[in-house]
C-alpha cells in the first residue's frame, strides 16, 4: 500500500516536499513515479526513479525545479518541489511498477497507486 503525503498550500515561488511511503514492502524492486492531476485535466507524468538503471526522469515542465529521490532508511520516495508555479497545482499521486524505460511516463504502466495529496500554489 502506498501513502502520499506532504501536500499543502504554498505561494508561488515556494517549495514543498512530497513523500511516498510503502507499507508492507519496499521500493527496491520497483520503479516509482509521481503523477499529478488537475481538475478537468488528464493525469500527467511528473517524475520517476527507474529501478533498472537508478536514473531519474522528469517531465519538461518540472525539469530543474523538481527532484525525485529514494530514501532507503525511511523507505520513501520523495519529490522535492521548488520554484512552484500556480500551474503546478494538482493532486499528486505516487505509483510503483516495472515499466520499461520508454513507458516510464505512462500511467498505465504502473501497478500500484497511492491515494494522492493535494498541492495548491497561490499566485
Amino acid at each position: 500500500q502506498l501513502q502520499a503525503s506532504g501536500g499543502g498550500l504554498v505561494q508561488a515561488g515556494g517549495s514543498l516536499r512530497l513523500s511516498c511511503a510503502a507499507s508492507g514492502g519496499t521500493f527496491s524492486s520497483y520503479t516509482v513515479g509521481w503523477f499529478r492531476q488537475a481538475p478537468g485535466k488528464e493525469r500527467e507524468f511528473v517524475a520517476a526513479s527507474a529501478v533498472q538503471n537508478m536514473r531519474t526522469y522528469y517531465d519538461d515542465s518540472v525539469k530543474g525545479r523538481f527532484t525525485i529521490s529514494r530514501d532507503k532508511a525511511k523507505n520513501t520516495v520523495d519529490l522535492q518541489m521548488s520554484s512552484l508555479k500556480p500551474e503546478d497545482s494538482a493532486v499528486y499521486y505516487c505509483a510503483t511498477g516495472r515499466p520499461i524505460i520508454s513507458s516510464i511516463s505512462t500511467s498505465s504502466a504502473y501497478y500500484y497507486w497511492g491515494q494522492g495529496t493535494q498541492v495548491t500554489v497561490s499566485s
